[in-house]
């Protein structure tokens, strides 16, 4: 069984796209439908702009998107998924392959995610961490341990989860973490504490909006990361990307039961290939791949 998988947030390069663009007459018109939904000309940064540039959480979100969900439609008849599945951000773009969301509705979903998001991180400084070296349980404990607000954010693979919150407390989470024996508990560049309580006001804001979207039944399951399970309904669907803002990403779980339910071959559709590593390290008889034009 074919699974599609759709990267999140940190995939993102200077150029990304430009070959769509240059190539096929449908991307460019979904590029330029894209310029007017969002009220700027995304494309100019996606194609030309700095490291920087693309770093900002209103660019990097849309363009990560962008290039994910216009790459699957370039595919035509050779995409046809049996499940499919996104890390944080990257659900949206799963959510619009698999039919639950039109185009225009999804990319308003992600620029208006990206924009509460920002917000929530202005609110209070606060940031991520990732854990290298550590089984999830001894991981979850310390954080618990940890005096104010930090948790479980990402579980990626096996030996590596990120964690997120109050700047201070992450600090501390990650000197207790190096005691116990992780091999690093790096802070990362990141503007805030997604997947955590750090993160309700965005998800108050978003909520509203997703509830005033129209969510069509899927044409595959989505394996979302707050359940880490096959869901086709649509009000389940909805409540679950509400959810994903403040909870964390199961990763790891989703690619287990995707492989439990039949899963044979991941393929990767957008930039990079971060989510091939992923899955080869959460089980290495996997077979992945990258979608190409």
């Amino acid at each position: 069984m074919k699974a599609y998988i759709f990267p999140g947030q940190g995939a993102q390069f200077s150029g990304m796209g430009l070959d769509l663009y240059e190539n096929l007459p449908e991307a460019q018109h979904l590029f330029e439908d894209a310029n007017e939904i969002l009220g700027f000309h995304i494309t100019d940064i996606m194609f030309e702009g700095t490291a920087e540039a693309l770093k900002e959480t209103k660019v990097t979100q849309p363009a990560i998107f962008l290039h994910s969900v216009i790459l699957a439609k370039t595919l035509g008849d050779n995409f046809k998924p049996d499940m499919v599945a996104g890390h944080s951000l990257g659900e949206f773009s799963a959510l619009v392959a698999n039919g639950a969301l039109t185009f225009e509705d999804g990319l308003r979903l992600v620029s208006q995610r990206a924009l509460a998001m920002q917000k929530a991180c202005e609110i209070q400084p606060s940031t991520m961490a990732a854990v290298l070296g550590l089984e999830d349980n001894i991981v979850e404990k310390i954080c618990n341990d940890t005096q104010g607000i930090v948790v479980a954010a990402n579980y990626n693979c096996p030996g590596q989860l990120v964690i997120s919150g109050e700047i201070d407390a992450i600090n501390k989470a990650c000197e207790s973490l190096k005691e116990a024996g992780a091999r690093r508990a790096l802070v990362l560049p990141v503007g805030g504490a997604f997947h955590s309580p750090m993160m309700e006001p965005a998800r108050e804001e978003l909520a509203a909006a997703i509830e005033n979207t129209t969510f069509s039944k899927p044409n595959c399951p989505i394996y979302q990361n707050v359940t880490a399970s096959a869901i086709l309904d649509e009000n389940d669907i909805k409540k679950n990307l509400i959810s994903q803002l403040t909870a964390p990403v199961r990763w790891t779980q989703s690619v287990e039961q995707m492989i439990t339910d039949g899963a044979t071959l991941f393929t990767e559709v957008g930039p990079g290939r971060v989510l091939q590593g992923l899955v080869k390290k959460i089980n290495k008889e996997a077979e992945t791949a990258s979608a190409t034009l």
